[in-house]
This record gives C-alpha cells, structure tokens and sequence, in this order.
C-alpha cells in the first residue's frame, strides 16, 4: 500500500491494479484466466496473492451477530 498510489487502497506490487478489482471479478464469477485476460500483465501468483490478503483482511475483523 502505497499513499500515493491508487489513494493508498492495496494494489498488486508493482501495478494499479486494486485487491479489490481482482476479489470483485472473482466474486462475479470471473476465473483467473479471466482476470489474466483483462489484466495481461498479472500472473496467476498474484491473483493468488490477493485473495489471500482479502482472506486475511477479513480474518482480522470480529463480526457481531444482529439482533434479531
């Protein structure tokens, strides 16, 4: 994450490319070739690499169930 890239948000070392662009796709039913295709110069490692900071990211947080 850097502050002056992409406004701080987590980007693919090296690109522009959001964590969130790359876990939005796969959540929409993008594979990772589709990812590949759309962003060429990605590899498979760092699509990888993104959903497991999106998995860790998500682990760090405690979640409290609603009333109800």
């Amino acid at each position: 994450m850097d502050p002056a890239v992409h406004h701080g948000d987590p980007c693919i070392a090296g690109t522009r490319v959001p964590i969130s662009v790359i876990v939005g796709s796969i959540a929409d039913g993008d594979t990772m070739e589709d990812v590949m295709r759309g962003y060429p110069h990605l590899k498979r490692e760092d699509i990888q690499a993104a959903l497991q900071f999106a998995a860790e990211a998500v682990n760090r947080f405690d979640f409290i169930p609603l009333a109800g």
